[in-house]
């Protein structure tokens, strides 16, 4: 876009072109090659920017030299008397100008001089004819003079311009970045009411199924150990009962852990023993499974701001759902922690990358909403409970796009202090 605009013809340079063509029909007039060189500049003058983007590093240099060229040539053509004493000694000024629009102070002196090098150049020829008075010296040097002080000011112009330029620019991209951060801050608010209320029905919903739930539970207890073995059938059917019950008990404790408000109680400590404990468990769980795991711990972990029981949660949840996407086929979770900054703050960053078969781009954005799930029997609360935990602990969850397929899940949490206290040294004190 920016290009394009840089490529259209600006209507100074009409108005340029009008002022050439005026030039063309004042005297000497019946000089063709004058007209040819007005000709030339006017088409130098229209199509100077296509010509520098057609040449980027020296496109600009280019155009200049040739307005020089031009000009010195205009001069040659329109001396009555001779070149230097010529009324078209002005043309110099467009490529002086050129040159302070599009370099910098000592491009712009350097181009300039060199116009003022090509006009004095007909100085040597009209002092074989001609003695140069007093007088004479004092309109050259004038002359010359005029020619530094106005590349001087377009120069400064210029230089201004561009700073306000690059001023709106990065305001530009600062307000665009506010905007971002401002429709994320809403999506989180929206997304927030909807846990929330979410949260209210679910707690509702759970005490409503626990008390009948409990109900049934104990009358196929009661059942079972009445009937005995006098009905086999009987007490295996009670027995289904009293399993399902319990599963759905546990979805119950699982609606009511998402409904309930947290209190996390944050304290400093070292965050990889946590996790450790985590991966152990999960370990265990699938001990069969082709799992690798692989770890890489920073030595200058600070401790982290925390609620050990509610991350080692977090961290259950993300591992047990790295091992069973690998169960099947096997792979490799690599877990990394290692300190970061993010925004104004220290932070602890967590990254459980698996090589399981990975999270469609387009379901990143939902994994964290209640009741979505990719599972076949799962309920869809695992992330969001997650979520919720570390939106507790002011701290933040994202999916990272793994190129050669997994997920990687990336965590931070917020450093107790801002000096480096790293995990050890808290051991050892």
């Amino acid at each position: 876009m920016t290009e394009r605009k840089q490529l259209k013809t600006n209507w100074m340079d009409v108005v340029c072109l009008v002022f050439l063509g005026g030039l063309a029909v004042l005297p000497p007039t019946g000089e063709i090659h004058k007209q040819l060189i007005l000709l030339a500049i006017g088409i130098l003058q229209l199509f100077e920017a296509r010509l520098a983007a057609w040449i980027p590093r020296r496109g600009w240099s280019y155009v200049v030299l040739l307005k020089i060229v031009l000009a010195t040539l205009l001069i040659d053509h329109t001396g009555a008397l001779t070149s230097i004493n010529s009324s078209y000694y002005p043309i110099y000024y467009l490529p002086i100008f050129t040159a302070a629009i599009q370099f910098g102070p000592i491009g712009t002196l350097l181009w300039t001089a060199l116009a003022s090098a090509a006009y004095c150049s007909y100085l040597y020829p009209a002092l074989q004819q001609y003695e140069l008075t007093s007088e004479g010296i004092t309109e050259l040097s004038l002359r010359i003079l005029f020619f530094f002080l106005a590349a001087v000011v377009i120069n400064q112009f210029a230089i201004r311009s561009r700073q306000q330029t690059e001023r709106y620019q990065r305001l530009a991209e600062e307000l665009a970045e506010s905007n971002r951060q401002l429709e994320h801050a809403q999506a989180e608010a929206r997304r927030s009411e909807r846990l929330a209320a979410l949260g209210q029905m679910s707690a509702g919903l759970a005490h409503e199924i626990r008390n009948p739930l409990g109900v049934i539970k104990g009358s196929a207890e009661m059942l079972t150990q009445k009937l005995g073995v006098a009905d086999p059938l009987a007490a295996e059917l009670a027995g289904y009962i009293s399993s399902e019950v319990n599963r759905l008990s546990a979805l119950v404790s699982r609606f009511l852990d998402f409904a309930r408000p947290l209190h996390a109680e944050r304290h400093a400590q070292g965050i990889t023993a946590i996790l450790e404990r985590a991966l152990k468990s999960a370990a265990e769980q699938w001990k069969g499974a082709p799992i690798k795991l692989s770890r890489n711990y920073s030595d200058d972990l600070p401790l982290a701001l925390l609620d050990e029981n509610l991350c080692e949660q977090v961290f259950r949840n993300l591992v047990q759902n790295a091992f069973e996407a690998m169960a099947e086929k096997g792979g490799e979770l690599r877990v990394e922690v290692l300190p970061t900054q993010d925004e104004a703050q220290r932070v602890i960053e967590v990254r459980l990358r698996d090589t399981g078969p990975g999270i469609p781009a387009e379901l990143r954005e939902q994994i964290f909403n209640p009741f979505f799930t990719t599972k076949k029997t799962g309920v869809g609360l695992g992330l969001s409970i997650v979520s919720k935990i570390m939106d507790e602990h002011a701290g933040s969850i994202r999916v990272e796009t793994v190129p050669d397929g997994g997920t990687c899940f990336v965590l931070h949490f917020p450093a107790a202090d801002s000096r480096v206290i790293s995990e050890r040294e808290a051991v050892a004190g």
